[in-house]
């Protein structure tokens, strides 16, 4: 059985004619029987009844006309998806990403989707994890980068591309500059962490619950740059996750009752996406999780 032969058929009953078909497919008529015939023979039921002017579907012709145009369809889909992901993705994507993101993979894929692909438009917008979750799960994004603790909104998937502990950095010569510290060590200082609704704020707080800990933020900020440069002026203990806990002149210091770790993910909804979306998901996902 071949595809030609089911395009053939198609189109016999879409036009009602050998003839008209023939000429629409830029194809002799006796091109077009000979290869419905065979189709006919292989399946071994006739298919058309030739007996008169017009031609009539057989039962059997009637059963399998549904089925043909299927498999015609889903050959379309074939080829157009391998067309777009070839050289011809086009679209929209709504990309959101945590407050103060600046990962250097992150934002290169993002810039050198514009070069590769420039039939691909990328809105991106800023927020919290929380409001991320929300945004993706009602579908005014299509995808997003966030932090978070624990599990995601039901409905949604998640790739993750970093799980770490939280951590404390502390100025160099702080009473606290030491090899590893508890959470309880903490109570006595000013601690710096990130805004509710990101996965550090979270990991921290679920942290401080399991083992009993009030949990205790003194000043927080979207930005984990903000925090350092805070703790660096000696603003108290920042809490950070180990990655992004760098800075000047200061110690990161595990915190070894930490339980709850932070992660960042790329999320999307469950079930298709655009191939654009899914291409720069691809591509994020490639970059993330090799830096």
């Amino acid at each position: 059985m071949e595809m030609h032969q089911l395009r053939y058929f198609a189109s016999i009953v879409d036009e009602g004619t050998f003839t008209a078909a023939a000429h629409r497919l830029h194809v002799s008529q006796s091109g077009i029987s000979t290869q419905v015939a065979k189709l006919e023979l292989e399946l071994g039921q006739q298919l058309i009844d030739r007996s008169g002017r017009q031609i009539r579907l057989t039962p059997a012709g009637e059963a399998v006309l549904p089925l043909v145009k299927n498999a015609l369809a889903t050959l379309e889909a074939i080829k157009h998806t391998a067309a777009e992901f070839a050289d011809a993705v086009r679209g929209r994507v709504r990309l959101g990403m945590i407050m103060g993101c600046s990962i250097p993979a992150f934002l290169d894929t993002i810039a050198d989707l514009g070069h590769t692909h420039p039939g691909i438009d990328v809105s991106l917008h800023e927020g919290y994890s929380d409001h991320l979750q929300i945004q993706v799960l009602a579908g005014s994004l299509d995808l997003a980068l966030i932090g978070y603790a624990g599990g995601i909104a039901t409905g949604l998937e998640a790739d993750v591309v970093v799980d770490e502990p939280i951590t404390a950095a502390v100025p160099a010569g702080h009473p606290l500059d030491r090899p590893d510290l508890h959470l309880a060590d903490l109570r006595d200082e000013r601690i710096l962490c990130l805004s509710p609704g990101t996965g550090i704020r979270a990991a921290y707080e679920d942290s401080c619950h399991r083992i009993g800990l009030e949990p205790r933020v003194d000043i927080d900020a979207s930005s984990p740059a903000a925090l350092l440069r805070l703790a660096e002026r000696g603003a108290g203990v920042a809490v950070l996750s180990a990655s992004s806990a760098q800075g000047a002149g200061l110690r990161t210091v595990s915190l070894t009752d930490a339980a709850t770790h932070a992660r960042l993910g790329l999320i999307t909804r469950r079930g298709q996406h655009s191939p654009a979306a899914q291409l720069l998901r691809t591509r994020l996902l490639a970059a993330l999780q090799a830096g």
